[in-house]
């Protein structure tokens, strides 16, 4: 696996680099970990959700708050204060792959595993579906299987989209409130608020208020096999193009590309 530390962009194009990246897996690329931010804070919606009916756009407009469907499925949520990620794979790959379910499995307990080395008491979910639909198009109001609590509240919450060989997995780990102003731009207003306040937790009592993504990455990457590499920033770009390398493997041997093993020496 790579893990690509990824910077902070807005989210039309955290969602065009994690359809790239799908497409690569879709071509037979190993599997990559995409970590990243939003810059400007934004909205995404699930694939299936239509926006003229979740979001009020012309606030968005006036607000200056952009916003983008993703490619995998879920409910919306305001990129405010947060670590997000997106996980793609060939769904024939041996460790990443696999079932919708396992993969959904697999990717949980790493995240789980990573915050309670960063402190934080995460655990799996006992889903509690919401049944007020004021509140099916918020992605906080409501956990389900496989996905990650605090304190028993939702923490994290994720998405999947599968093609015929490979897997999309999208991701936001709660660092603030930020989530809430969700309430502002859609439909649900002060009920969405006050239900996305109760069902969901932050981190932010273990992690501080405004925790560097390179945390999150030194901790997934030492949960992981020993032979992951990672890639720092913009030296990551050629993971997008991978019809220019055939594969990732020409690229990472580019002595500009900094990798777990160069970090290391160099420390």
């Amino acid at each position: 696996m790579i893990v690509w530390l990824d910077g902070a962009h807005d989210p039309s194009e955290n969602m065009r680099r994690d359809r790239a990246l799908l497409a690569d897996a879709e071509a037979g690329a190993e599997p990559v970990l995409r970590l990243f931010g939003f810059a400007p804070f934004g909205i995404t919606l699930g694939a299936s959700q239509v926006p003229e009916r979740v979001l009020d756009l012309e606030r968005c407009v006036s607000d200056g708050v952009p916003w983008a469907v993703r490619p995998t499925g879920g409910r919306a949520i305001f990129h405010a204060q947060e670590w997000t990620y997106a996980l793609a794979a060939a769904i024939d790959h041996p460790d990443w792959g696999g079932t919708q379910s396992g993969a959904y499995d697999r990717m949980s307990h790493l995240i789980v595993r990573s915050l309670r080395r960063l402190g934080v008491p995460a655990e799996l979910a006992r889903p509690a579906r919401s049944t007020e639909p004021s509140l099916a198009d918020a992605c906080f109001a409501a956990t389900t299987r496989h996905e990650v609590t605090v304190q028993g509240a939702k923490l994290v919450g994720s998405a999947q989209r599968r093609t015929q060989r490979a897997l999309l997995q999208q991701g936001s780990v709660l660092l603030g409130d930020g989530h809430l102003r969700l309430a502002d731009y859609t439909k649900g207003g002060d009920s969405l608020r006050k239900a996305l306040r109760r069902r969901s937790a932050t981190a932010a009592a273990w992690l501080g208020a405004h925790p560097a993504l390179g945390r999150w990455a030194d901790a997934l990457v030492a949960e992981l096999p020993a032979d992951t590499r990672r890639v720092e920033g913009t030296r990551g770009a050629f993971l997008l193009t991978l019809e220019k390398h055939g594969s990732y493997t020409a690229a990472l041997t580019n002595p500009n590309v900094v990798t777990t093993s160069s970090l290391e020496e160099a420390s």
